[in-house]
């Protein structure tokens, strides 16, 4: 009972924060982006003075800039608060997934997660020849030649396709930097930014990760057995848990199984 008392020490104490799902911006709940997680990482760090900040990451990507704006606020808070962020991958890190991941000071994995994917892609569909079968006339009027870009609808035109590869390259770029200054002196003499993926201690070996290891012995093996843990995670809505949403939850299910397949999840 003394342990309760104000003037006796008190137990080391790590926040979990939960990053599960695909990194999308916008109001949806299922989702992760900054609006929706920059309450879970402030309370993370302000609340008790932990000793460390633990990411459980299950991403497999998505936005860039919600990616580099939930990594942003994460090295902010930590820089602040003086805290070390250690991130565990559970399924998969990749694309905007491992951004996050990169964010941690140490990144570690299961023997099975998929980390990587340090890449750009853009995907969508072209629909001319089927509006032109059903007798439908696309009509685009705009101000400015760029201001149209890869309409579905039209067909697509060789300068769309460059415009759009130099936009990748320079999100790619930043990426490429985010992760070099994030893991500099670990990563191995290798290619590793060609969208390629690694599991669990291949991804240890050419320095995307820094070991095989779970959240609570991880931090056990660091702050002692009686550590304790305080978890934060993102709450459904209570009309999106009883169904509500019903129409808007099955494309964000659809969505989402869409960007775990990449990766056989």
């Amino acid at each position: 009972m003394f342990r309760f008392l104000p003037f006796m020490p008190r137990d080391p104490f790590v926040a979990v924060v939960r990053l599960q799902g695909i990194i999308a911006s916008g109001g949806r709940m299922q989702a992760l982006n900054d609006q929706n997680t920059a309450s879970l990482i402030e309370k993370a760090f302000a609340r008790g003075k932990p000793k460390a900040v633990a990411l459980v990451i299950n991403s497999p990507g998505g936005s860039p800039s919600q990616s580099s704006l939930i990594a942003a606020r994460i090295r902010r808070l930590a820089e602040e608060k003086n805290v070390k962020v250690y991130a565990f991958v559970e399924d998969v890190a990749a694309s905007g997934g491992y951004w996050l991941a990169a964010a941690a000071d140490e990144i570690w994995v299961d023997e099975n997660s998929v980390v990587g994917s340090i890449g750009v892609i853009s995907a969508s569909f072209g629909f001319q020849d089927f509006i032109a079968r059903h007798g439908i006339e696309r009509r685009v009027h705009t101000a400015g030649r760029s201001k149209s870009m890869l309409d579905p609808f039209r067909p697509e035109k060789e300068d769309d396709v460059a415009r759009l590869k130099r936009l990748q390259e320079q999100i790619h770029d930043s990426f490429i930097a985010h992760v070099k200054r994030r893991r500099e002196g670990k990563l191995a003499d290798e290619d590793l930014f060609t969208g390629d993926v690694w599991v669990g201690e291949k991804a240890r070996e050419v320095g995307l990760a820094d070991g095989v290891g779970h959240v609570v012995p991880k931090m056990k093996e660091l702050f002692g057995k009686r550590v304790r843990f305080a978890v934060y995670q993102q709450r459904r809505p209570i009309f999106s848990r009883l169904g509500a949403s019903l129409v808007s939850g099955a494309v964000a299910e659809v969505e989402s199984r869409a960007h775990y397949a990449r990766y056989g999840l």
